[in-house]
């Protein structure tokens, strides 16, 4: 997947570069410049010398030493100073720099800190969604996987607004799937059973029957794989493979192996990806993940909160990937 937001130490990752949320100066520091310090050793501070520092938004590469990585890029990331002395730019150029340097030493994975979130005050839900956006938008252009590492819970979070509207949207939806007494259950299953008090066609619709006109429109299109409707749905937006996997966030090989085999399956993650890089209403968006074999679930908080962006007409996937990971969920992608 092109874009991951993960919980992992950083010194620890083995990728083809790290990058270092550096000062000025790129003779070390404290938080994860002190930490990726203390773990190429003595080395990395030896060569840092040799830079003769860095501007803020810009950044330098060096070897990684006794780091899984090869490359160590350092970055300076601007002081929050209230948002109107250029943070946002500064911020954006940071991680700008680090993924053209990336790019012009051939690393096909780097992993980000979240830069500037820590003690230069960055409020950490604007941090985040600098760093996701910038990110994306540089992944539209290039094949990469990166990398966004949080630390610690304490150390990410989304927009207060973004997560209460979820929570309300998830309680709407998926509290009351749990907390039915079990005698009420037992009702709604015997009534979608049997319609008990219903017209026929409301008791077909309790328990979730098609009509006969819906029966053979499915019927006409059971030959039609998952494969196939993305396909399909690819040239009726009039976009290319390329743009869609990469909106998609899906990586090229994956991709290529979709649309060579068309009897593939695809994981549920990957579906929905597709389904939100298409922008496809919800209706459309349940079709092609039937496809798929699967169904959106109020048992599934994943669903839900899928669920709520694409019912909102929200298809952003690092946005939806933002939520999914604060609420502790799998992301969208291969």
């Amino acid at each position: 997947m092109p874009l991951q937001i993960v919980r992992n130490d950083i010194t620890t990752m083995k990728v083809d570069a790290i990058v270092n949320a550096a000062n000025e100066s790129l003779l070390g520091g404290g938080g994860v410049d002190g930490a990726i310090h203390r773990a190429a050793g003595p080395d990395l501070l030896a060569e840092c010398r040799t830079l003769h520092g860095c501007q803020t938004g810009q950044a330098k590469i060096t070897k990684g030493y006794r780091l899984p990585a090869r490359y160590v890029i350092h970055t300076v990331g601007p002081v929050w100073r209230g948002g109107q002395q250029g943070e946002r730019e500064l911020l954006i150029s940071a991680y700008r720099s680090s993924l053209e340097l990336a790019l012009a030493h051939r690393c096909e994975t780097v992993a980000f800190p979240l830069i500037s979130s820590g003690v230069y005050g960055y409020p950490k839900d604007q941090a985040l969604k600098v760093a996701v956006d910038t990110i994306g938008d540089f992944l539209l252009a290039h094949d990469m996987t990166v990398y966004l590492v949080i630390f610690d819970r304490a150390a990410y979070a989304i927009g207060e607004k973004l997560f209460a509207d979820i929570a309300a949207w998830i309680d709407d939806r998926y509290v009351d799937a749990h907390t039915d007494s079990r005698e009420t259950q037992y009702r709604r299953a015997m009534s979608a059973q049997s319609g008990v008090g219903m017209p026929a066609s409301c008791a077909a619709a309790e328990a979730g029957e098609d009509t006969f006109e819906q029966l053979i429109a499915r019927l006409n299109q059971l030959d039609e794989s998952f494969s196939q409707m993305l396909l399909r749905k690819i040239d009726e937006r009039g976009i290319t493979d390329a743009q869609c996997y990469k909106k998609a966030n899906i990586d090229r090989k994956l991709f290529s192996k979709i649309r060579s085999d068309v009897h593939y399956k695809p994981s549920k993650p990957t579906a929905l990806a597709f389904a939100v890089a298409l922008e496809l209403p919800l209706e459309e968006a349940r079709d092609l993940l039937g496809k798929a074999g699967y169904a959106f679930s109020h048992a599934s908080k994943f669903d839900v909160i899928v669920e709520y962006f694409i019912a909102h007409r929200n298809y952003d996937i690092f946005e939806i990937n933002e939520a999914l990971f604060a609420f502790d969920q799998s992301l969208l992608g291969g």
